[in-house]
């Protein structure tokens, strides 16, 4: 992109300056994703503890990244099954095709 520069994000009314090199509007994406989370844990529990709150959201985060990887893991298997099969299936077509030519004498 173009260099480092400050980026200010919001999280639980509170104001960050981050350096990024990165996409502004991937960033404040992120900011709203750990915005949720944090508020989703303030609904669901009686602290009022921010450090507690903070925590808790980043084991939902990290639960949620795990989660999503052994998706992508398992989508990827899957894929590379299926990619096996079919290059099976096209080898043994195109093998059968090349055996039912018959030579044409000169």
């Amino acid at each position: 992109m173009g260099g480092e520069r400050s980026i200010e994000i919001k999280i639980m009314g509170q104001m960050y300056t981050v350096k990024t090199d990165g996409n502004e509007e991937h960033l404040q994406e992120v900011a709203r994703y750990v915005n949720e989370k944090m508020e989703e844990i303030l609904r669901n529990t009686k602290s009022v503890s921010t450090l507690n709150v903070a925590i808790l959201a980043a084991l939902n985060i990290a639960d949620d990244l795990l989660k999503e990887k052994e998706r992508r893991k398992s989508l990827i298997r899957e894929v590379e099954a299926k990619s096996k099969d079919l290059v099976e299936k096209i080898d043994i077509e195109i093998g059968g095709k090349e055996q039912k030519k018959i030579p044409v004498p000169r």
